[in-house]
């Protein structure tokens, strides 16, 4: 069993499973942080000690994430979600093209909410095939004013290798949502990059983005003010009252994956998870991967079906007495999901394994 006592291992999607180190810090500091007698939920976010507790966590997703001093750090909150519609709010004319790569339900509603704006062109999609791949064979449009991707994608279980192409001036906009932090990143090779922190970077409510601090000054003056990102990086993300909470934790998150490391060894880490887990489907004869194609497979999240929609739901029930939990996929696709993000032990995986071995061996 896990460290803590009564937790089981948690595959769910998000809020996903977060380093117990971290929860047991969280739990102190919700009633003192550090010697101050004031818990973390109740401290002003122009206090002393929460502005402490900001800049180390700015600090730190600077020096774990790589993050150039050309970039700024803003906490924000809506999710990924509200990105979808700040972006080209931002950097989208009426008149000009944003170019979208279209893997998933996440980027077509990115798309969805594109279209009120500006025009779209869609650079590839694989629709086609249920969205169980990244297609290689894109074609962008003319002159975008920017090129915008899903690096991971939770529901159906890929994952993109390497960046998209940007062609002409255009810069890309990454919503890096569930595989932030979990291997190495070259931010400087993404003019924005988003992400939701309910996933590898602490509870949801925040949202971490990473933007070139020259984008910053291009966006659309005629926006309300919560809608610009100059609003929040004129202002430390305080230009309202910021998700302290979330903040505090992404910056436990964040040491923690210092401390185990940072980004190269939480991949060596993720890799290891995730082809233990493929390398058992790949030769199952009850199990399949929904995603076949080794260059398309995410690391993050793990599909795979009986075949049976029966049969899926009973090894869901099995998986559950075994103490595996969230192991459902989504209501879109069915089948199941292992969703292995950075805080998840190496030990679920060997227990979700051997759980699958003896059903198997039972059906």
């Amino acid at each position: 069993m896990p460290a803590a006592a009564n937790r089981v291992f948690n595959f769910s999607a998000g809020p996903a499973t977060m380093p117990v180190p971290v929860l047991e810090e969280t739990r102190e500091a919700l009633l003192s942080l550090g010697d101050s007698g004031i818990g973390v939920l109740e401290h002003s976010h122009r206090g002393k000690a929460f502005l402490k507790e900001y800049q180390e966590a700015v600090s730190l997703i600077r020096e774990v994430g790589g993050v150039p001093d050309d970039y700024e750090v803003l906490f924000l909150q809506g999710g990924a979600s509200l990105q979808f519609a700040m972006v080209p709010m931002n950097y989208l004319a009426k008149d000009a093209t944003a170019d979208y790569l279209v893997t998933g339900s996440w980027s077509e509603k990115a798309v969805k909410e594109a279209k009120l704006f500006g025009n779209v062109h869609s650079v590839c999609s694989s629709k086609d095939k249920n969205f169980n791949y990244i297609p290689t064979e894109r074609k962008y449009s003319d002159k975008p004013a920017y090129v915008h991707f899903t690096s991971n994608n939770t529901i159906f279980g890929t994952q993109f290798q390497t960046e998209p192409e940007t062609p002409g001036d255009a810069f890309l906009v990454c919503d890096a949502s569930s595989d932030i932090f979990s291997r190495p990143l070259d931010v400087s090779k993404r003019g924005i990059v988003y992400a939701g922190a309910q996933k590898n970077l602490g509870p949801s409510g925040v949202t971490l983005v990473l933007i070139r601090k020259d984008l910053i000054g291009r966006g659309k003056g005629d926006l309300s003010a919560m809608l610009k990102y100059s609003t929040f990086a004129e202002n430390e993300s305080m230009y309202n009252t910021p998700p302290t909470f979330g903040i505090y934790v992404v910056k436990l998150v964040v040491k923690w994956i210092k401390e185990q490391g940072g980004l190269k060894a939480m991949h060596e880490r993720n890799l290891a998870k995730a082809t233990k887990l493929y390398k058992y489907l790949d030769h199952s004869q009850l199990f399949k991967a929904t995603v076949t194609d080794p260059n398309s497979r995410s690391l993050m999240n793990v599909t795979f079906v009986t075949g049976d929609d029966e049969q899926d739901a009973k090894f869901i029930k099995f998986a559950t007495g075994k103490g595996l939990d969230g192991l459902k996929g989504h209501r879109s696709v069915g089948g199941m999901r292992a969703s292995i993000y950075n805080a998840f032990p190496q030990e679920g995986v060997d227990v979700l394994v051997a759980a699958m071995r003896e059903f198997e061996a039972n059906a």
